[in-house]
């Protein structure tokens, strides 16, 4: 039985770098976000109206995670476990689609949205991995808030108002510290581990532990691209509705792709950053 060409097209990119290959984590320069970024928009520009139609579940997420804030913030968090379950899927798509533009691979609408049942079994303990540490994450902030306060979560206790009160510095600082500390190992577990697991279909566990030793490597690259991300984030849903997550949505999934093509490569490849000329790129 002969394939059909989406077959012909999905198992090709699924047989690339599926073999195990010695990997290299390159030392990246300042400039390197700023470069992902630009290139980011680039595959957009490619394929608007797919990365676009990628950024409807950032856009539905942002929506009810905003609806949930205002009624109940003490459930935000709950909500937020919820979207971790969806996010790594989107950003695989979307990987995807800069996976098949730097390839110059035809465009395959259907194989990037379904890409990710061909690596079921590592996005699946990827996503638990997830979902744990944000329900660690839940209950850190709860416990910080009964330290504090001596409340009864969540039926008689206003979070905002508690933050908002000048007096409760030390709980604000300690519940930002708690947060920052998980917000740190997520971003660290995920900046280039599904780019990683579309790519070479490694199992979760390498991806995790590349995905730390390039943050370990490049600490101060990082947390600046982690606030490139995170200002991109709250700019685009203080717009009206939160609208501007669709777009920014997908551009820091296609950049995704792009911070982990710099940061990891197999050991005999050429380079797709050149640290001399990255701020030029």
């Amino acid at each position: 039985m002969t394939n059909t060409p989406r077959e012909n097209s999905s198992q090709s990119l699924a047989a690339t770098d599926s073999a195990p290959a010695a990997k290299e984590i390159i030392l990246l320069p300042w400039g390197a976000p700023m470069r992902w970024l630009r290139l980011g928009w680039r595959d957009i520009a490619t394929h608007p109206g797919t990365s676009v139609f990628f950024g409807l579940p950032f856009l539905f997420m942002a929506l009810i995670l905003h609806g949930v804030f205002h009624i109940g913030p003490e459930y935000s968090m709950t909500m937020i476990s919820g979207c971790l379950l969806i996010g790594p899927f989107v950003a695989m798509g979307l990987n995807d689609l800069s996976r098949r533009n730097e390839q110059g691979i035809e465009r395959d609408f259907l194989g990037s949205l379904t890409c990710w049942k061909l690596h079921l079994s590592s996005m699946g303990i990827l996503v638990v991995v997830l979902l744990v540490l944000t329900l660690l994450w839940g209950r850190v902030s709860l416990v910080v808030t009964a330290l504090f306060f001596n409340t009864n979560i969540p039926s008689d206790f206003d979070v905002m108002e508690a933050a908002l009160d000048a007096r409760n510095w030390e709980f604000v600082a300690t519940y930002i510290i708690a947060g920052a500390v998980f917000a740190t190992l997520i971003f660290s577990l995920l900046v280039v581990s599904i780019p990683m697991i579309l790519d070479r279909d490694t199992d979760a566990i390498s991806a995790v532990i590349t995905s730390f030793q390039v943050v370990g490597k490049n600490t101060a690259v990082m947390l600046l691209w982690a606030a490139l991300m995170g200002l991109s984030v709250l700019v685009s849903v203080l717009l009206p509705y939160s609208a501007g997550i669709a777009v920014i949505g997908p551009l820091l999934g296609h950049a995704s792709w792009h911070a982990y093509r710099d940061s990891v490569h197999r050991i005999g490849s050429s380079p797709t950053l050149n640290p001399a000329s990255a701020d030029s790129a």
